[in-house]
């Protein structure tokens, strides 16, 4: 096996042999700038986290009234969180499916059908008649679209975060890693912005009938600019060139399973703490606020958004710590203080107004510094042949173990036996993030 760095890539030589591909003969020698490539990756990814939190706020806020009415509050809740895990289901699905299209077709082909799909998928839920007039179908459509979302997302990956990575300095990897995940609380911010917003301007009932649609509007005009903005930048000769000789293209996810079957699984339990801490600090308080206290939603939503502000600090913070003191300590460390976290859950959620700021704040610091390195996790310790299909296969199992279901347990943890086993279930995320770095470092070792 090719010797690789823990979370951590090759080194960034410049390109200046052509690469491979006919698509490439004709492409002279060049080299792209890593600040180039992050442009790329911060587009896409902002442009997809506004997407994901569109429909994670609506299935607080609106999902449980408009598509379970005939549920309680709390029943309705938990039937809507059932339906949100369902694209981390269909995510992995849809990338092999996706990178079958590629590798018969191209990159643009894929991409294109794969954004046209969320987007479809998108607008189409602020178009579904609710329950009252369609019934069971409207259920029905709602996790046939959330299927499509999830199988689309998993076809929007490009290779840009890996390449991005690879061409970093050498001593900047930390902060080049940090770049794309700046678009989880920027797109926090924007689609908690909107419905902040339309609980302010408008009244209950005009919200549930036709309000809460609009954001989805915006998700989809927002991912037809990104689709133009992410092919101008992915199907240029330059990219392509770079994409080809760093072997950044799709193979087999059999081959990739079995090569590098230890480097999926390590790479995403190394991550797991951050993706635990993901829906526990963004969409389970929003639902546990919306249950069992009287405080204003849109005025909880403005808390969170002070949150996602602290949280692009400690995205940015992450990138320095990392190249000073390694991405896997890092990694190790924010493990250490999310487990210690986890043990305030009860005390801070039960606190009262003060409480509950304190846990969304410092939460989402944590979530910050953590996830903003999250990224390292995922393109680590492949050879270049498998480091396209192994990331993105890498990605969606975190997501998948880490999140998917977290909002769902966390709350029915909470209701049923109390939010003590909210810390228990962060702490298991936790715990198994120290067991997969320590596990990669002694195979590290041991090669």
């Amino acid at each position: 096996m090719q010797s690789t760095t823990p979370y951590g890539d090759a080194g960034a030589a410049p390109i200046s042999a052509p690469g491979s591909g006919a698509r490439n003969i004709n492409t002279r020698d060049t080299h792209i700038a890593p600040g180039d490539i992050a442009v790329g990756v911060v587009i896409g990814r902002a442009s997809e986290y506004f997407d994901f939190f569109v429909y994670a706020i609506a299935s607080v806020l609106v999902f449980p009234a408009v598509f379970f009415p005939f549920a309680d509050r709390l029943e309705g809740t938990l039937y809507s969180f059932a339906i949100f895990s369902l694209a981390y289901v269909a995510r992995p699905i849809g990338t092999l499916v996706f990178m079958a299209i590629q590798r018969r077709f191209s990159r643009e082909i894929k991409l294109t059908i794969a954004l046209f799909m969320l987007g479809t998928a998108t607008v189409t839920i602020a178009a579904l008649p609710t329950y009252s007039r369609w019934g069971e179908w409207a259920i029905i459509s709602l996790a046939i679209l959330r299927l499509g979302q999830g199988a689309a997302l998993g076809g929007t990956w490009d290779g840009l975060p890996s390449l991005l990575a690879l061409n970093a300095p050498e001593n900047k990897r930390g902060w080049y890693a940090m770049l794309g995940q700046l678009g989880a609380p920027v797109g926090f911010i924007i689609a908690a912005g909107i419905f902040a917003y339309m609980l302010t301007e408008l009244s209950q009932d005009d919200f549930l009938v036709w309000g809460w649609r609009f954001p989805f509007y915006v998700a989809f005009a927002i991912n037809v600019v990104a689709l133009f903005a992410r092919l101008r930048l992915v199907s240029t000769p330059d990219y392509a060139h770079l994409l080809d000789e760093r072997e950044l293209e799709p193979v087999s996810a059999i081959e990739v399973t079995r090569m590098q079957g230890t480097n999926i699984l390590i790479g995403a339990l190394a991550a797991l703490a951050s993706y635990a801490l993901f829906h526990l600090v963004t969409v389970f308080p929003l639902s546990w606020i919306q249950l069992y206290d009287t405080r204003s939603m849109a005025d909880f939503l403005t808390m969170q958004i002070v949150g996602a502000v602290l949280a692009i600090g400690g995205v940015v913070a992450s990138g320095v710590i990392a190249d000073k003191f390694g991405r896997r300590n890092t990694l190790g460390t924010l493990a250490v203080l999310i487990a210690l976290f986890a043990g305030f859950v009860p005390t801070l959620m039960e606190g009262g107004e003060a409480g509950q700021n304190t846990f969304i704040l410092v939460g989402f610091l944590l979530l910050g510094l953590s996830y903003g390195q999250a990224s390292g996790a995922v393109t680590a310790n492949f050879q270049s042949r498998y480091r396209y299909t192994g990331a993105a296969l890498t990605s969606d199992l975190a997501w998948l173990v880490g999140a998917a279901f977290a909002p769902l347990v966390a709350l029915g943890l909470a209701a049923n036996y109390g939010l003590g086993y909210v810390s228990l279930y962060l702490l298991s995320g936790a715990l198994a993030s120290l067991a997969a770095l320590s596990l990669n470092r002694k195979l590290e070792i041991r090669n």
